[in-house]
């Protein structure tokens, strides 16, 4: 592969990472107004469209055959689109975008050691160490550098609520792996209509709560442009050159991103936030070293 084409292939991966990270930093903001039931159901009915034209425009898929393998669009619908949506947003109204996301770079790990338990894949010794030195960092996060108030407070409601996101994310890409070979945005699009249908009937009986102001419709909508459609669109670009593994290293950059705005708007953190951080990020990349050490082919 050309060095321009990998050039381009990172830019992507940079571009989509930053765009993520805009999911945390944005949607601490918008939950302050509009409820995480509410923010799921509007993400994908405003997504939904520009997913479904982006599908058109860039895969031109055979759409019967995408909703062919409903069952599995169903399961990653519910493990992706509602439950890791839901629970982020959820974790974001108790919890700082920060710490949020700096549990969530624990989910490539995560998701190495149940694709060893559920598909049986191969871990090396050095990964599993991986895993346990990401785990270590994600245990310093969460109790502040003070693993002992586990014992006495138990965790906090956001730091439960962003364990059960990456949880529910680490099925989605269980799910994922299993699943019929699929054009990546058409199959987003589905799995978003398949949210929109399950949510809605709620949404009608509840009701949904709308932004109220310039800067929730500002955060509303850029969920809706930047990580709900322009992060897949580039994440898929960057597949056609990387390998998964390697792509996935780049998640890291997620926590790394949202860490570099909570700095530079004087937001507070601790010195266990950061300390942990770099912890998970070292334990993961022991984790997917090998994939870092092929050459795109």
């Amino acid at each position: 592969m050309s060095r321009p084409g990998l050039v381009g292939a990172a830019a992507s991966l940079v571009g989509a990472t930053l765009f993520w990270a805009g999911n945390y930093i944005v949607g601490a903001e918008a939950v302050r107004s509009i409820d995480p039931f509410s923010l799921t159901l509007l993400r994908w009915v405003l997504a939904l469209p520009l997913l479904v034209a982006l599908a058109q425009l860039v895969e031109r898929p055979d759409w019967r055959r995408v909703l062919a393998a409903w069952p599995w669009l169903l399961a990653l619908s519910l493990f992706g689109m509602l439950a890791y949506t839901g629970f982020l947003y959820a974790a974001l109204a108790a919890t700082t975008a920060f710490n949020a996301s700096l549990i969530n770079a624990f989910n490539p790990a995560l998701i190495a050691l149940a694709g060893a338990v559920l598909l049986r894949e191969r871990l090396t010794p050095v990964a599993v160490a991986g895993i346990l030195v990401a785990l270590l960092g994600v245990l310093i996060v969460v109790t502040d550098g003070d693993p002992a108030t586990v014992l006495r407070t138990g965790f906090g409601a956001g730091e439960l609520l962003m364990l059960g996101a990456i949880l529910s994310w680490t099925g989605y890409a269980v799910v994922g792996r299993r699943a019929p070979a699929l054009p990546p945005i058409s199959s987003t699009a589905a799995q978003a209509a398949v949210a929109v249908l399950l949510l809605a009937p709620a949404g009608l009986l509840t009701g949904v709560t709308l932004p109220d102001g310039p800067s929730s419709t500002g955060s509303l909508l850029f969920i809706v442009v930047f990580p709900s459609v322009l992060s897949y669109l580039l994440w898929t670009r960057a597949l056609l050159v990387l390998p998964a593994g390697s792509a996935g290293v780049f998640l890291n950059l997620i926590t790394v991103f949202t860490a570099a705005f909570t700095i530079a708007v004087g937001d507070p953190y601790t010195s266990a936030q950061l300390v942990g951080g770099l912890i998970v990020i070292v334990g993961v990349f022991l984790t997917y070293g090998r994939h870092l050490r092929r050459r795109p082919g």
